[in-house]
């Protein structure tokens, strides 16, 4: 039988400590970051235009090239956080959303699910993004994103995972 301890429980994470029986009767201790889950997208100015983001994620004091994403709210959807993130960080509204796929970026200690969408038909829209991102747009080509990968400019496991699910890696 599970045993779980809740150590904290922060405004977008808990963290506790689970004693669980795995299949094979050993009794582990685990280390657990819930999370309330997110949504990332691509944003496609034209076929070979996209918006990516050079955002300062001050945990590891650097900038880091991105896709834009964000946590969902509460039990806010992907798809509907998706359509909120798109606009704050971009300053776009997408005319059409199309899912990609998902990934459990770090699934040996966190239960974030990140789901990717395809944005197209964007339109300008007013956007802010949060108090606490520093962002700055660009607009890259494939062969921009491609280079950039190469040269270790984009390093993002999310933006990698997002490129490739497009095909553009």
């Amino acid at each position: 039988m599970d045993k779980t301890k809740l150590i904290h429980k922060g405004r977008l994470l808990e963290f506790s400590t689970r004693r669980t029986t795995l299949p094979n009767g050993c009794t582990v201790h685990l280390e657990v970051i819930k999370h309330p889950g997110a949504a990332l997208i691509v944003p496609f100015l034209s076929r070979d235009r996209v918006i990516i983001l050079r955002q300062l994620r001050p945990v590891i004091r650097r900038y880091l090239y991105e896709l834009p994403a964000g946590t969902c709210d509460g039990n806010e959807r992907p798809h509907s956080c998706a359509r909120r993130e798109i606009i704050e960080e971009t300053g776009y509204r997408a005319g059409k959303l199309t899912r990609l796929g998902m990934i459990y970026p770090v699934p040996g200690y966190s239960t974030e699910k990140i789901t990717f969408y395809k944005a197209e038909k964007l339109t300008a829209a007013c956007g802010t993004p949060d108090h606490d991102e520093i962002i700055r747009t660009h607009i890259v080509t494939k062969s921009q994103v491609r280079n950039m990968v190469a040269r270790g400019k984009i390093v993002d496991a999310k933006t990698l995972c997002a490129f490739a699910l497009c095909g553009w890696l």
